[in-house]
């Protein structure tokens, strides 16, 4: 599936069980790397993914109808932070993520942001390097993630 096949909109309500459903999948293969707390924090169940569509501006990649994919993003002054990216896993790999950074990095700079972050987790290295190739870097910032470390990247947008 190409990523032309793919639509990325506003996601609603009623996405909020097939994001958690995406973001199960595609953190499943982390989840032995993941303390039971970070996990269940990364990949919440349907009513978690309604509290951010709720309290957050949240992305969903769509092909023929079915949600392959998300992107979360909230607002500070001038600076977005990114969160819960996840592309099924049937679809890594054919530009869904990129399409889905591109996305929200210009739904932040139309909000007027000008800095992204997000944080990430030591066992997602192709995540890391994915940010890196979009322009992400480390900002030497780590926290405690449920007792996992937290990296902290960012950008100018």
């Amino acid at each position: 599936m190409p990523a032309s096949d793919v639509e990325i909109r506003a996601a609603a309500p009623v996405d909020a069980e097939a994001i958690a459903w995406c973001l199960a999948a595609a953190f499943e293969c982390y989840r032995s790397a993941y303390t039971p707390a970070a996990f269940a924090d990364t990949v919440p169940n349907r009513n978690g993914v309604a509290l951010r569509i709720q309290e957050m501006h949240v992305l969903a990649a769509t092909n023929l109808g079915k949600v392959v994919g998300t992107i979360s993003a909230t607002i500070g002054r001038d600076h977005g932070h990114l969160r819960g990216m996840a592309v099924h896993p049937e679809c890594q790999g054919t530009g869904v993520a990129t399409k889905l950074l591109a996305a929200i990095e210009n739904w932040l700079r139309s909000q007027g942001c000008r800095h992204v972050a997000l944080d990430t987790t030591e066992p997602l290295i192709s995540a890391m390097k994915f940010y890196e190739k979009h322009g992400y870097r480390r900002s030497g910032k780590t926290a405690d993630f449920f007792g996992m470390p937290l990296i902290e990247y960012v950008k100018t947008i």
